[in-house]
């Protein structure tokens, strides 16, 4: 049975429907609980460790995760194990150091956004790191956002057969539905139940693929006998290794990632927060390396997937294997992962021009007929997410094209200066400005001109240069 038919069986049908409309019933009981700005943002600060945890888990590895360290694993082996490492590591030092002292610092300042403690930690009275944070961000943010738009509409469009346009406005109109509602306490509550969705895609599913094959001895042979190279982590280069590795870099400059740091209730349990999400973080990876494995052994040639294309081996392997409850459940994993990370995203986009453009810089005065920030936070949600759509749609291979610089675009401006603030007290106004512009602008010079000579991921030099320049400015501007 191909991947059409299976979603054709009722229950399937009924059971992904199921997921789908889950977020939405979610985003209705949280409703109560967003009263204002800072529950619209960050949940006014009262979430708990646990969902903390697999919140900023399941946000940072959306599609890229489920379809695309599948899809590597189907073309290139166990090497992809190496994609995965980076951003583990990275975030087990996030959750300890780096989010507890933002959290201890957003609450001294009443910061509820990024750029909002950049500000009151420098005093900067002009609003200049503000304004380049809040260019840097919305740029690269919409353009993830429509890149994962496009994931979810291509998965739903492949597993049920649906025009590709009914299918990404069906993946946008899920979202903005709940988060309207809901806000920050929608997305993260909505985080922890496709969590638990995600357990059965990345975990009982690629053990039971790998047990219907006869045991992992047998899957690891017939790779073997494929290609040796399937089963050679090292086969990789060494420039393919490191750049996979420095992925990791980028994790500090994720805003609707270190947002999860802001909303604990207590900074201390971010301890704790840490082993659960490293825990969930290593289990998630092993799954989707797995289902790779697992899938070019049942299906040897990408020719036999759907558009050639290796990351479909997810939909593909689970309607060879599974019956219509769990493909339905499965299917619904995937627009799990996605949906996590763009719900994150639009609530980012919001916020910034809410809170940093229209709040801070626009409109410094409030006036008495001033639209609330919530009703405007709400609004600039479907706004945002209308935009993302109408990229996606008309500008489809520019998108892929941006988002490639999305998580390294962002990872390279906002990382270091965030690291610096934190724990370097000479670290200027005009440093982090520095830092965020050079970062920037590395990332995209060394992706069209350099990369290809090189063969490094542009994120590291990125990186390497925007730390220095943090530093070497605040060294000549300080007081």
């Amino acid at each position: 049975m191909n991947v059409y038919e299976q979603m054709t069986d009722p229950v399937a049908l009924t059971i992904f429907i199921f997921t789908l409309l889950l977020p939405v019933f979610v985003g209705i009981i949280t409703t109560k609980r967003t009263k204002n700005q800072s529950d619209f943002i960050v949940g006014g600060r009262s979430i708990n460790k646990f969902t903390v945890a697999l919140s900023a888990v399941s946000t940072g590895r959306s599609s890229w995760l489920v379809l695309g360290v599948s899809g590597m694993a189907y073309t290139m082996g166990v090497g992809a194990v190496w994609a995965v490492v980076g951003y583990i590591t990275a975030e087990l030092f996030q959750f300890i150091f780096i989010g507890r002292k933002l959290r201890e610092q957003t609450e001294k300042y009443g910061s509820l956004t990024l750029l909002d403690y950049f500000e009151e930690r420098f005093k900067d009275s002009k609003n200049l790191i503000r304004s380049v944070g809040a260019v840097i961000i919305i740029i690269f943010l919409t353009a993830y956002v429509s890149a994962q738009f496009n994931a979810g509409a291509s998965s739903l469009s492949t597993s049920m057969n649906i025009p590709f346009l009914y299918a990404i406005l069906i993946s946008a109109a899920l979202i903005l539905i709940y988060m309207v509602l809901g806000g920050y306490i929608a997305v993260v509550y909505n985080d922890m139940i496709r969590a638990v969705i995600m357990i059965l895609g990345l975990v009982i599913f690629p053990v039971m693929a790998i047990i219907k094959f006869g045991g992992i001895k047998i899957v690891l042979e017939t790779l073997k006998a494929l290609d040796p190279s399937m089963i050679d982590p090292f086969s990789l280069s060494a420039g393919m290794i490191i750049g996979f590795l420095g992925i990791g870099l980028g994790s500090p400059g994720q805003p609707h990632i270190v947002v999860r740091y802001m909303s604990v209730t207590d900074p201390a349990k971010l301890r704790d927060s840490a082993v659960i999400g490293t825990i969930w973080n290593v289990v998630m990876a092993w799954g989707a390396v797995f289902i790779g494995l697992a899938g070019r052994a049942f299906v040897n040639s990408a020719a036999d997937l759907p558009d050639k294309n290796p990351e479909m081996i997810y939909l593909v392997l689970a309607s060879k294997l599974c019956g219509p409850v769990l493909y339905g459940l499965l299917v619904g994993g995937i627009f799990a992962a996605i949906l996590s990370t763009a719900d994150s995203q639009l609530l980012v986009v919001s916020s910034t021009f809410v809170r940093d453009i229209y709040g801070k810089i626009l409109t410094k005065r409030r006036e008495k007929n001033r639209m609330s920030d919530l009703t405007l936070n709400r609004i600039i949600v479907v706004a945002a997410g209308i935009c993302a759509v109408v990229l996606g749609i008309l500008a489809k291979d520019l998108i892929f094209w941006l988002v490639l610089f999305a998580w390294g675009g962002l990872g390279a401006s906002i990382g270091p200066a965030l690291i610096f603030s934190l724990f370097y007290e000479k670290t200027t106004a005009k440093g982090v400005v520095a830092g965020m512009l050079t970062g920037t602008t590395v990332t995209i010079i060394w992706k069209l001109f350099i990369k290809n000579i090189v063969n490094i991921y542009e994120l590291i030099p990125a990186v390497l240069l925007a730390s220095l320049a943090v530093w070497a400015v605040s060294k000549l501007t300080k007081k």
